[in-house]
């Protein structure tokens, strides 16, 4: 999807953030079962947003990622409620609602890309090559290939901003936090994790990383 180079490292490396902390917190004792089913979402995500950026990523099926982040929205809605930590229903749905946006999204953009004349059900093995909707010149020297269509592409773009604003709010709290005096902070909307962070800052750090790399993604594929 992305034809510079050094763009594909930078981006690779943003997805990688998540990817590892997600694997770390799956692992980590003490963890409850809605954090790790939590963390394997993000760190499955970063895996396939990084494969993604990469031309092999193209020969990834469709219809499994589909099912993945759409399975992936309804559980960060769906858990919400349940989830607690001293807040309100209505807190807690607002404080996963970047992150079923964040799934939706992806599931947005696997289905976009699907191969021409078909459905994404019937995309099988051979993954995104000669997709629907899709100009595989690209629009610009960093990406590959770009959306189609004045549709499809506000689409794109609108998430691009929605994201990017995800993004830069996770950011300011992942300084805020790494300012305080004991490196720790409260739970705050946008941080879903049912377990404490004993690193404080972690979280909204990965979370931003993905968001911004995910608005990248976007804004380049418009």
């Amino acid at each position: 999807m992305i034809a510079a180079s050094g763009l594909r490292w930078v981006l690779s490396l943003m997805f990688a953030v998540p990817v590892v902390y997600g694997a770390w917190k799956v692992v980590s004792p003490g963890a409850g079962v809605e954090a790790r089913v939590d963390h394997v979402l993000h760190a499955v995500m970063g895996v396939l947003m990084i494969a993604m950026a990469w031309p092999w990523g193209m020969d990834v099926p469709v219809l499994p990622q589909v099912v993945l982040f759409a399975a992936g929205a309804l559980w960060f809605l769906a858990a919400a409620p349940f989830r607690g930590h001293g807040t309100s229903r209505g807190q807690a749905v607002s404080a996963a609602l970047p992150h079923v946006v964040m799934m939706g999204a992806m599931a947005w953009m696997v289905s976009a890309m699907a191969p021409s004349g078909s459905t994404a059900s019937d995309a099988g093995p051979g993954g995104m090559h000669d997709m629907a909707g899709m100009d595989m010149s690209g629009g610009s020297g960093l990406a590959s290939m770009s959306l189609t269509g004045a549709g499809p592409v506000a689409v794109a773009l609108l998430l691009s901003i929605v994201l990017g604003g995800l993004g830069l709010f996770w950011l300011t709290q992942a300084l805020d936090r790494a300012r305080s005096q004991d490196g720790e902070g409260r739970p705050v909307q946008g941080d879903c994790s049912a377990a404490a962070d004993p690193a404080g800052a972690l979280a909204p750090t990965c979370h931003a990383a993905m968001a911004l790399g995910m608005a990248a993604m976007f804004f380049l594929l418009a």
